[in-house]
């Protein structure tokens, strides 16, 4: 009879604090991730990870697609600085394309910024004769 029986908190390991992320993990049962179940179930397998909680996957799909969108943001953001630097350089401004073109070299420095290092290939050909000479040489 100390007076503290009234404030005590329930014993459960629930804290006031817990009820946005209860509420956040019951709302991922109604919603639909770009990133399908089965792909990150997949995937969280192949890494050793297996968990009978539907929310947890989509919990797990929700972080890829904001990586994802990070990561093509500021490819964008490395895409649109390339160009608007190639057209500083042309004398002739006019001939300026409004087209913006995404290359293995924006999306890399923007993996590279989130510590994730891509190594390509120095040179790469769509075609297999690319780069061979079409004029006979004469010897």
């Amino acid at each position: 009879m100390n007076g503290q029986s009234s404030q005590q908190q329930p014993n459960d390991g629930r804290h006031d604090d817990d009820a946005p992320l209860t509420d956040f993990l019951a709302s991922l049962m109604d919603y639909t991730p770009t990133i399908p179940d089965e792909l990150v179930e997949h995937y969280l397998a192949k890494s050793g990870f297996q968990c009978p909680d539907v929310r947890l996957t989509r919990l797990v799909a929700v972080a890829t697609q904001k990586f994802i969108a990070d990561v093509a943001t500021d490819a964008l953001q490395h895409c649109k600085a390339r160009q608007s630097s190639i057209v500083k350089d042309k004398r002739d401004k006019q001939q300026k394309d409004k087209r913006l073109i995404l290359n293995m070299e924006d999306i890399s420095k923007a993996l590279r910024e989130y510590g994730v290092n891509v190594k390509h290939q120095e040179y790469f050909a769509d075609n297999p004769s690319v780069g061979l000479d079409s004029a006979p040489r004469d010897e």
